[in-house]
């Protein structure tokens, strides 16, 4: 991305029917997830703790540190949801960024997230990319209904590790299809206002 992407904005791997967005979790979770195509197929995952997506790679690979960081991060999985449910869960979302949360904001079931992108080398970069918690209101939906398939890409994740810690460049990233093509996704207005997507 150059110097003009807009401060916030949704960049993500999608088709006309779906998006990808991910996930990291431990193998308790996550095996039986892949096996099963259904994220709370393990006892382990809970409904009652807000759950954060999150549609940019490079993010996802800073904040698991490529799937090293944690035993509760070492397995990370791409997960495709309809556009009509993934807009959705945006339309039910306050945003944290800035004051406290107050009145009908506090009580909205799903949060959002303006964090700094992140470059393959996993820095920091100058404009912001969306992470969106799922609260307990609508986490149970979500993990039941609104999935459409779950894919574990934890051995990509530590290739594109290796290939970045011998000096392989964005370029060559692409080529070996370690690093997706992220486009914009485009909202309504009203989602894009009510998002903050205009602030800086």
């Amino acid at each position: 991305m150059s110097s003009t992407t807009p401060f916030r904005q949704i960049r993500a791997v999608y088709d006309e029917e779906t998006i990808t967005v991910y996930q990291a979790y431990s193998a308790a979770i996550a095996i039986p997830a892949v096996k099963h195509q259904k994220l709370c197929s393990s006892p382990d995952f809970q409904f009652q703790r807000m759950t954060w997506i999150k549609p940019s790679w490079c993010w996802m690979m800073y904040r698991s540190g490529y799937s090293y960081k944690d035993p509760n991060q070492a397995h990370i999985l791409a997960i495709k949801m309809k556009h009509e449910d993934f807009n959705y869960l945006l339309s039910q979302a306050s945003v944290c960024n800035g004051p406290p949360l107050k009145g009908k904001e506090r009580d909205m079931a799903v949060r959002v997230q303006w964090d700094p992108e992140r470059s393959y080398k996993i820095g920091a970069l100058s404009y912001r990319s969306i992470q969106i918690g799922i609260g307990r209101k609508v986490s149970e939906i979500w993990a039941k209904e609104w999935i459409v398939s779950i894919e574990d890409v934890t051995d990509k994740a530590r290739e594109m590790f290796k290939a970045v810690n011998e000096g392989a460049t964005e370029a060559q990233l692409k080529e070996r299809g370690l690093l997706p093509e992220e486009k914009v996704y485009n909202l309504s207005e009203e989602l894009f206002q009510s998002l903050r997507m205009n602030e800086t």
